[in-house]
């Protein structure tokens, strides 16, 4: 019996041939933590009795979620993995590096390998042929100090997605289309395998955005197989070196195949409060918002910057609007300072934020008052999510976001 994309991964690191559905002990090659799970990572794992990290250069503990701290408590936690990264000889990304995510598929992650994290939105990494996922803090403890970690291999479902994308709509919409389509649950436990030639035309970029909201429909990881774009990528950061490709079998079995038509998929958008209550943009009437916010590990990259400085080059932000630009890696960030990107966004009146995961948190920045409405290019808008039960958000790419911040209300053009 043939074998899907994840099962060959998961295989070659548990030294023998699996199927989806098999309980095994899997080595694991990257381990990581931020600010916010890595705090409790640090007392589980002293209290296993080891002295050592198993691999303490792919031990990676990130400060971002609330970076730069807000709070003397943040502040102590953030003391904690520092103090742990100079003892155990971890590896330390500190304030204003980025989002743990973008930093991951920047310089720690590479295809094949297993990265298991202690957030869910570890599986962006997958985008790069990896099998990446998000485990609780105890379950990263124990793999760091191990090297290894115990899971059951998913059954896969095979999203296949064929044509071309009408002018601006891009994977932001495609995933929010897909999510609203099978809803949040819908791929409980399950690994999505991206193919079909608008994906292997898709930009690195668009396959991260892809990736990092598999967990949103419940999936255990997004995989796509590594390719000439990959390897391009992996060049660009400096490591063409671990480039490999292992592809699924003709004869593979696949619990489920979804296909769609990318010259279906419209400007969509989700409404508070989950992520597959989902709307084409053009139904959505004239939705007034207070706060437009353009990062995160979603779509903070610097493809994701261009669209936007693109689209307000010369114009102004509606009064109403306070627009915020949270670049996901201060790599990031110096690129479009280069491109003089930042220079539009100033100019446009925009707020730009230190790399992290600023308001996406709600924990120290972009905090929405009572009755509030934010358009956000981040992957969750559960009640609350930005810092008030009592606010709105709206999810949509970075195209809609643009053009929503220069006209007041929810908009495409």
């Amino acid at each position: 019996m043939g074998q899907t994309l994840v099962e060959k991964i998961i295989s070659e690191h548990a030294g023998k041939s699996v199927h989806a559905g098999e309980l095994v002990i899997s080595r694991v090659d990257v381990a990581a933590v931020q600010d916010g799970t890595g705090p409790l990572t640090v007392q589980e794992f002293k209290k296993l009795g080891v002295n050592k990290l198993k691999n303490p250069e792919r031990s990676i503990l990130f400060i971002d979620h609330a970076a730069p701290s807000p709070r003397k408590e943040l502040s102590n936690t953030h003391i904690v993995l520092r103090e742990f990264a100079k003892e155990y000889g971890a590896v330390l990304s500190d304030v204003g590096a980025g989002v743990c995510h973008q930093r991951l598929i920047e310089s720690f992650v590479n295809p094949c390998e297993v990265l298991v994290g202690a957030d869910s939105h570890t599986c962006t990494s997958g985008a790069l042929g990896a099998f990446a996922t998000g485990m609780g803090s105890t379950d990263i403890a124990v793999a760091m100090a191990l090297g290894k970690t115990w899971l059951k291999v998913p059954q896969t479902y095979k999203v296949v997605v064929n044509g071309k994308f009408r002018e601006g709509v891009c994977a932001k919409d495609l995933m929010l289309y897909f999510i609203g389509m099978i809803g949040a649950d819908g791929a409980t436990y399950k690994a999505l395998e991206f193919c079909g030639e608008t994906i292997e035309n898709m930009p690195m970029s668009e396959r991260f955005t892809l990736a990092n909201m598999a967990v949103e429909a419940g999936a255990k990881c997004g995989l796509f197989i590594a390719d000439e774009k990959t390897k391009e990528y992996l060049k660009e950061h400096g490591r063409e070196d671990k480039y490999r490709q292992i592809l699924p079998d003709s004869d593979a079995e696949y619990e489920r195949i979804i296909e769609i038509n990318a010259e279906d998929v419209p400007f969509t958008v989700s409404c508070p409060h989950t992520v597959d209550n989902t709307k084409p943009a053009e139904e959505l009437g004239n939705v007034k918002v207070n706060q437009v916010y353009i990062g995160t590990c979603t779509n903070g990259r610097i493809e994701d910057l261009r669209i936007a400085a693109k689209i307000l080059d010369g114009k102004t932000v509606h009064n109403d609007v306070r627009m915020l630009i949270c670049p996901a890696s201060k790599d990031i960030y110096l690129k479009a300072l280069e491109e003089g990107l930042i220079d539009i966004f100033v100019k446009a009146n925009a707020s730009i934020l230190s790399p992290g995961c600023g308001p996406c948190v709600g924990v120290h920045a972009g905090t929405l008052g009572d009755g509030e409405v934010c358009l956000a290019t981040q992957n969750r808008n559960f009640q609350g999510r930005m810092g008030n039960t009592k606010g709105f958000i709206y999810l949509a790419s970075p195209y809609v976001a643009a053009y929503t911040a220069l006209r007041g209300y929810i908009s495409t053009k």
